[in-house]
């Protein structure tokens, strides 16, 4: 079996438990390459058993490694009713994503049970060299999508208008998805991190935030540019400078063994020492999932890993008045960030 399942059977004798029940659906695509809505993973000792409903049956008996099991559609009778023939006990299962009922359907059983959160989601944190060629060509999309971006003339036009001409442009640059939904934040919206775009209109002179993220394989990227619609005032003119200098701070300490929140820091006392609030962590994993470990930010604890890919993204935020955030996605080496984000930096003016 892959070494995906044998990294996880280590993380199983840790845990002094004879089954691990994966549902988390990102989990079971990451162990079994199976993609469904109502599937499960039982890895046990000695082999991998693959449940699912019959709608998805014959796709599951091409997948290799795994033995397939055909349950109900419903998750009881349907796992519940078989996790107890089949599981080698204790049990350990994703207790961050089962439901409390889910749970309770699981002690019916009678199987032992232990709570083990976010050890599949661990196991992800570090990239294959496959998955890292995936998420570098989706970083490419994202580089397309943005030098095709200045060329267009999006003064007098909403964010909603704007947000689709993206997705759009992330399609047509040969992505299977977007990664998540595209923010676009104007005006005194790109003072709100997580901005829904609406129907305000790009005015003049103000600071536009674009978030965008495609998805290539499966994987995602995710990527921050900040634009200028003509000139901007003092203030946002300096709210970029130390944003821009907040993230090359960080960028410039990424590395194999650097201490998450140590980074968060670093960017954190940049922007602070200049008068500002910092509203979000410094970055996040992505992969599989848009938001995967590690973190980094001040609640979080522990180093950098070879194979780690995170963002470092900054922002710099006026209430009413605009924002900044400036974002890459970079693969953590142990001589440094490879930064996959290649869309310049510096401030760009849109027509």
């Amino acid at each position: 079996m892959n070494g995906r399942v044998e990294r996880l059977r280590d993380e199983m004798e840790r845990l002094e438990v004879g089954s691990f029940l994966v549902s988390n659906p990102v989990n079971v695509r990451y162990l079994t390459g199976f993609e469904s809505t109502n599937a499960f993973v039982l890895v046990r000792s000695d082999d991998v058993v693959l449940l699912t409903d019959g709608r998805y049956a014959e796709a599951a008996r091409a997948v290799e490694g795994v033995d397939v099991q055909v349950v109900d559609r419903d998750f009881v009778p349907g796992l519940a009713k078989e996790l107890g023939r089949l599981a080698e006990g204790p049990v350990a299962f994703e207790s961050d994503h089962v439901t409390v009922a889910r749970h309770t359907d699981l002690l019916s059983t009678g199987v032992e049970l232990v709570p083990a959160a976010a050890v599949p989601m661990t196991l992800r944190a570090v990239k294959e060299p496959a998955e890292l060629e995936a998420i570098r060509r989706a970083a490419e999309v994202v580089d397309s999508v943005l030098a095709r971006f200045t060329a267009e003339s999006f003064v007098g036009r909403t964010e909603a208008d704007v947000a689709w001409w993206i997705v759009r442009a992330i399609h047509e640059a040969g992505a299977d998805d977007i990664s998540f939904a595209p923010i676009v934040g104007s005006g005194p919206n790109a003072a709100l991190p997580h901005h829904h775009p609406g129907e305000r209109v790009l005015g003049a002179g103000e600071t536009v935030v674009v978030d965008l993220g495609a998805k290539v394989d499966g994987y995602c990227s995710d990527c921050t540019r900040t634009f200028a619609t003509g000139d901007l005032s003092t203030e946002l003119r300096e709210a970029y400078a130390v944003c821009q200098k907040a993230q090359g701070a960080a960028l410039a300490e990424v590395r194999a063994g650097a201490d998450s929140q140590g980074l968060d820091t670093i960017a954190r006392r940049e922007i602070e020492d200049s008068g500002h609030e910092v509203l979000h962590g410094l970055g996040h994993g992505v992969g599989l999932e848009v938001h995967e470990l590690p973190v980094l930010r001040q609640t979080t604890e522990g180093a950098l890993a070879s194979g780690n890919v995170v963002t470092v993204e900054p922002g710099v935020y006026l209430a009413g008045r605009g924002g900044v955030r400036i974002e890459d996605l970079v693969v953590v080496t142990g001589e440094g960030a490879d930064v996959l984000s290649a869309f310049t930096k510096e401030l760009v003016t849109l027509n």
